[in-house]
């Protein structure tokens, strides 16, 4: 049976905004990719980590740089594809990186990941984007009004990095959004979203050359 790696943070792992709790597999969407590839003998492996940066080392979440953990699967047995979804932590004031920074770190795991998949069976997923209100104290004073901003930045910086690599590319802020509850996590309905519109485009890319 092929793989499939979704690879990402908290809206990978299937965080429900504003709790520590966990969508059930149903709800999130590497759960739905999972059940709409199962007859197609694909099996999707989960690894979301919240807190997980691109190349940053963040102080606050230690041990969760993304770069570091990719080399795991360099003998996975059968490893297909890679869905690499970050970029949201790097985001936060403590590092305060620009979205260019943001892109060269996102770009070296993408680079990680071409040592052992082709660029085309690499979908770079740049994230959703923060709400308005994500820096109150209720919601993630992590981030703050810049943070916001970089974040709306990100869309294009990764599509220029898939563009020049030859990596499939795809935004989740074209088709999902944060939750009001934080500005900051996929809802339900965000999670179904997403994976209707992945599911299109692995199905289209992807797949295409199986």
């Amino acid at each position: 049976m092929k793989q499939i790696l979704a690879f990402g943070d908290s809206n990978t792992w299937g965080l429900i905004p504003g709790t520590w709790d966990r969508y059930p597999e149903h709800v999130r969407w590497t759960g739905i990719l999972r059940k709409a590839f199962m007859l197609e003998n694909f099996r999707i492996i989960e690894d979301g980590v919240v807190g997980r940066t691109t190349v940053f080392d963040d102080p606050a979440r230690p041990l969760r740089m993304g770069i570091e953990s990719i080399s795991q699967y360099k003998d996975t047995k059968d490893l297909h594809a890679v869905i690499l979804m970050l970029g949201t932590n790097d985001c936060k004031k403590n590092l305060r990186a620009t979205p260019e920074q943001i892109g060269c770190g996102l770009e070296q795991c993408v680079e990680r990941f071409e040592a052992f998949l082709p660029p085309e069976k690499i979908l770079v997923v740049s994230p959703i984007l923060l709400g308005q209100d994500v820096w109150k104290p209720e919601k993630d004073p992590a981030f703050d009004s810049i943070s916001i901003e970089t974040s709306t930045k990100l869309k294009d910086v990764y599509q220029a990095i898939a563009q020049k690599r030859g990596n499939a590319f795809l935004a989740a802020s074209d088709y999902a959004q944060a939750s009001p509850v934080d500005d900051e996590h996929l809802n339900a309905e965000g999670h179904e979203r997403l994976a209707h519109a992945l599911i299109q485009k692995i199905r289209s890319i992807i797949l295409s050359a199986v």
